[in-house]
């Protein structure tokens, strides 16, 4: 009976070979029962002649007589979650490595000097401008619109030459004022720099077209948006450079080290969400970080105001960590004594002063909002991408996401710095710079003769230069005064 079922079905195959159906090596390997996991036919319907006759002796996978491939159970188990784990290895070894490739380039350039330091935070700036104003660019319309991209970034060459002028008139006056070439840029700086705004303007309304107003609208405005948020805000990043390099670090330092100890925190003890557009954000981690960035912080401060290098204001851009600078430090780093209040006179046990530095009182207030404030530059970052339905702003750092993820917070705390020192710190004295300033614009030329006669006068009394000089100055002067 079972060899009359064997040959019945023997011939059954092979009508079926015969008829419409393609030429297909039927397996009955028990794998057959896992399902089909990808076809291996063609386009037109018919199986690769790779796949019609199988080689002896060579492990394929199988395939059925509908021309579905089937693999081993096993195989197709263990292989996604080996290339996960693949994947997030790998994942982790290019992070890591990037970030040790960061700091390695943030404290070179720290210690190599403040110009290697400004040269660094205009490529951030320009690298946050570009992946911010990407996210709402629509490359289909940008490219059958002309000047989209080059509006963009004229916008942003014009308000970096506006700002970056602005510094260097501040802080060089002494040296772009006196030079021939560079003291009318110096001089009107200000309505050159308008200027290039308004041709920026006049062309961007020249260059509407009926049809895509809305799209170039919002590209103008996006534009606006991003060189407020990432431009101006970098800028003041850059003064605090030129004020002291510390007025940098420690800004960039309670910003890391907050978000370092927020992450410890918040999966050691954190329980209550602290804000829906992040959700991994938690109340405990944010109080807990809080507390640590100010300990921190009066350990890094107070390790910090030992180094002139750290606590001068910029006088040489040449000036590295090895040559150092020097200058009258800033009375916010020599420590004062204060009388403790409210401690009883027969409580003999407790100190009734206290020498410290004013900056470790003031170290406190920038901990605070580097703790309380800054991270809100993060939440509204998420926001936004959330807004765009992007994980990322773009992938400039390989393994950390685009360049504006890890920047978020350091813009809002760097402007909070500039702002902070020139209210409660800087000290307001003349400078050359400034002196030259006011006697270029506000004296004549004979009246500028005269001021520096009487310069000349009063070192000579002073003994500073010899009579010889002073003589020369003044028949010099006064010969240069007839020939005009």
């Amino acid at each position: 009976m079972s060899k009359k079922n064997n040959v019945h079905f023997q011939n059954r195959e092979r009508r079926m070979s015969q008829g419409s159906m393609p030429d297909i090596k039927a397996s009955r390997s028990p794998s057959r029962a896992n399902g089909a996991k990808s076809p291996t036919r063609n386009g037109n319907g018919s199986l690769h002649k790779s796949d019609k006759h199988e080689r002896p002796g060579v492990d394929r996978t199988d395939t059925t007589a509908s021309g579905w491939a089937t693999e081993n159970e096993n195989d197709a188990d263990q292989s996604p979650q080996q290339s996960d784990f693949d994947k997030k290895k790998q994942t982790f070894i290019t992070r890591a490595i990037w970030t040790f490739v960061m700091i390695a380039i943030f404290f070179g350039s720290m210690f190599a000097g403040h110009i290697y330091v400004l040269i660094i935070v205009t490529a951030v700036q320009i690298i946050s401008f570009k992946e911010v104003i990407a996210i709402s660019n629509v490359p289909s319309r940008a490219r059958s619109l002309r000047f989209t991209k080059t509006l963009n970034w004229y916008f942003l060459g014009s308000t970096m030459y506006f700002l970056y002028g602005e510094s260097v008139i501040y802080y060089f006056k002494h040296i772009v004022l006196i030079d021939r070439v560079l003291l009318p840029f110096a001089t009107h700086h200000r309505f050159i720099s308008f200027m290039l705004y308004v041709m920026g303007f006049v062309f961007f309304v020249a260059s509407l077209q009926k049809g895509h107003y809305r799209f170039q609208f919002t590209q103008f405005a996006w534009t606006h948006m991003a060189l407020y948020l990432i431009v101006v805000q970098a800028h003041f990043i850059m003064n605090n450079i030129f004020e002291g390099m510390i007025w940098f670090f420690l800004p960039v330092m309670l910003v890391i080290t907050n978000d370092i100890f927020a992450y410890i925190c918040g999966i050691t003890f954190g329980r209550t969400q602290l804000i829906k557009l992040s959700p991994k954000k938690t109340v405990e981690g944010f109080v807990g970080a809080w507390i640590c960035t100010i300990i921190l912080g009066f350990g890094l401060t107070n390790i910090l105001m030992r180094y002139k290098y750290f606590i001068c204001p910029v006088n040489d851009l040449g000036a590295n960590i090895f040559t150092g600078l020097e200058c009258d430090p800033n009375p916010v780093f020599i420590p004062h004594t204060y009388h403790v209040p409210f401690i009883p006179h027969d409580w003999t046990f407790l100190p009734t002063t206290v020498t410290v530095s004013p900056m470790q009182f003031h170290i406190l207030i920038m901990s605070t909002f580097a703790s309380l404030i800054a991270p809100f530059g993060g939440f509204f970052a998420s926001g936004l991408k959330r807004t765009f339905n992007i994980k990322d702003f773009g992938d400039s750092i390989p393994g950390h996401g685009g360049m504006t993820d890890r920047m978020d917070c350091q813009f809002i705390m760097g402007f909070f710095a500039f702002m902070y020192y020139q209210s409660f710190i800087a000290v307001y004295k003349a400078s050359v710079g400034s002196v030259i300033e006011t006697a270029i614009n506000g004296l004549s030329p004979e009246e500028q003769v005269d001021l520096v006669k009487g310069l000349a006068k009063h070192l000579y009394n002073q003994g500073q230069i010899s009579h010889k000089v002073l003589e020369y100055l003044g028949e010099n002067l006064q010969l240069a005064i007839k020939r005009r």
